[in-house]
């Protein structure tokens, strides 16, 4: 299988401080791959200068092909780069179907005064949008808090929300930092299950941060393994379990 993301030498400092080394790897399209490794190891500094939020120091990155050293948010969005957040950054006044609505806002094509006077392209912009949130705000079992303001939601309905908004705009990659953060086990294992199902569903190629191993070896095909921006290990996950600097580092404790 061809890689959709590659990263070549990728380098990030902040005031001095190395955040990511120098840093190389790939990912397949259609697979699921995690970060994993200690927190301020890079890992969600990788995130964001995969998806424009960080320019990267050095290093360049090839994605579906298309070759570049930094590029913004809102063009990665329109290449196919969906990107959820460690702590949800939802409109917490809003419902459950505008925070998905939301996910849409960088891919309209609707001119200003369309959208103002609801004349032109905005009409069938509107309802394809629509559709389109219905449909992944039912595939996500959200039905029942469509019409619910997010902030009465449980946290994780609301990393469920969260997720429905990045994939509404149908990513050919998706970035999800710690979307099992703050979850007990069973809320783990469900959330595991619906990203192994988006996989599976839509080919979507995913590259997830956990912390959970656990849930790392049983959802993940492929795992790289960072410490303090460096790579400490990329393979898969039987590989990386079985890595002696690996098990020293992170794993030891895991049974």
């Amino acid at each position: 299988m061809a890689a959709l993301l590659e990263l070549h030498d990728v380098s990030l400092s902040f005031r001095g401080v190395t955040a990511i080394d120098a840093l190389s790897f790939s990912v397949e399209q259609g697979s699921i791959c995690a970060l994993i490794g200690p927190n301020g190891a890079g890992k969600s500094s990788l995130l964001n200068v995969i998806n424009g939020v960080y320019r990267a120091d050095s290093g360049d990155i090839v994605f579906d092909g298309v070759r570049f050293e930094a590029i913004r948010p809102g063009k990665a969005a329109r290449l196919g780069i969906g990107r959820t957040f460690q702590h949800n950054a939802l409109f917490r006044r809003l419902s459950v179907r505008e925070n998905v609505l939301a996910g849409l806002s960088r891919l309209g094509q609707a001119s200003f005064i369309e959208t103002i006077f609801r004349v032109g392209r905005d009409a069938a912009e509107r309802r394809t949008f629509a559709a389109r949130a219905d449909r992944v705000i039912a595939f996500l079992g959200l039905e029942a808090h469509r019409d619910r303001i997010v902030s009465t939601l449980p946290y994780g309905v609301q990393k469920r929300v969260d997720l429905a908004r990045a994939l509404v705009s149908e990513p050919k990659l998706l970035l999800l930092d710690e979307p099992m953060a703050g979850m007990n086990q069973d809320e783990k294992a469900e959330m595991s299950r619906i990203i192994s199902e988006v996989n599976r569903t839509f080919g979507t190629t995913i590259v997830l941060i956990e912390h959970d191993v656990g849930i790392v070896l049983g959802l993940a095909r492929h795992i790289v393994v960072l410490d303090y921006g460096r790579k400490v290990a990329d393979g898969a996950p039987d590989q990386v379990r079985d890595d002696p600097e690996v098990i020293a580092a992170y794993l030891g404790t895991v049974h």
